[in-house]
């Protein structure tokens, strides 16, 4: 069956939002923990919910943690956050050759909102699937056949992008092919492990895989 249907990962896939989130985490975390944490220390935080990732390091104050997080992440968006090379031309190619686009993450679509407003993706996509809309967040299936649904899609029509083993299982998880993205922060090692169907070292890679010229 021939592929109609690209869902992506924001963070880390579309945009570089890497030093904004490792930023935030250190602010928060060293908030609490003074000099407990180190940039390394942070990396394993990214991809899982915020509620996972401070639930893990203190139960009770994990809501008070996320405001911190959120409100130091909003107030430094614009300033740290860029866009990876061949993103913007590659998704607006796929988007004038017909092709259903949408985003899967788990940020809250404030967040997103401001990533795909400063990027000037926003006009790329039909649909975005947060965290504000499951009730199950990657690796699960549940955003992925969301997305799929509201876009009228099936899986064997579409892949699945990303930067995380969240968004490979998750597209494996909901049936879909899925794509690894070589500039993963976590390295490209790390996202082969998974093994996705593709592996891509930039954004314009998908055009052949999905027969555009």
């Amino acid at each position: 069956m021939k592929i109609n249907t690209l869902l992506f990962d924001l963070d880390g896939t579309l945009i570089n939002t890497n030093e904004l989130i490792i930023a935030s985490f250190l602010h928060t975390l060293n908030s609490y923990f003074p000099s407990k944490y180190k940039r390394e220390d942070v990396l394993p935080f990214i991809g899982p919910t915020l509620y996972d990732t401070f639930g893990s390091v203190d139960q009770d104050r994990m809501d008070e943690m996320v405001k911190v997080y959120r409100k130091f992440n909003h107030e430094q968006h614009d300033t740290l956050v860029t866009e990876y090379e061949t993103v913007f031309e590659t998704i607006k190619t796929l988007k004038e050759q017909g092709f259903k686009l949408g985003i899967v993450t788990t940020k809250i679509r404030d967040t997103v909102n401001m990533g795909l407003k400063l990027t000037k993706l926003d006009q790329f996509f039909d649909v975005v699937v947060t965290l504000d809309d499951v009730e199950n967040a990657k690796p699960h299936p549940e955003p992925v056949l969301l997305a799929l649904k509201q876009l009228d899609s099936s899986p064997e029509e579409a892949i699945m992008v990303g930067d995380n083993h969240h968004d490979v299982e998750a597209g494996k998880n909901a049936g879909t092919k899925t794509a690894g993205v070589a500039w993963s922060i976590k390295g490209r090692e790390y996202i082969s492990s998974y093994n996705p169907d593709y592996l891509l070292e930039k954004m314009s890679d998908l055009l052949p895989i999905v027969g555009v010229e």
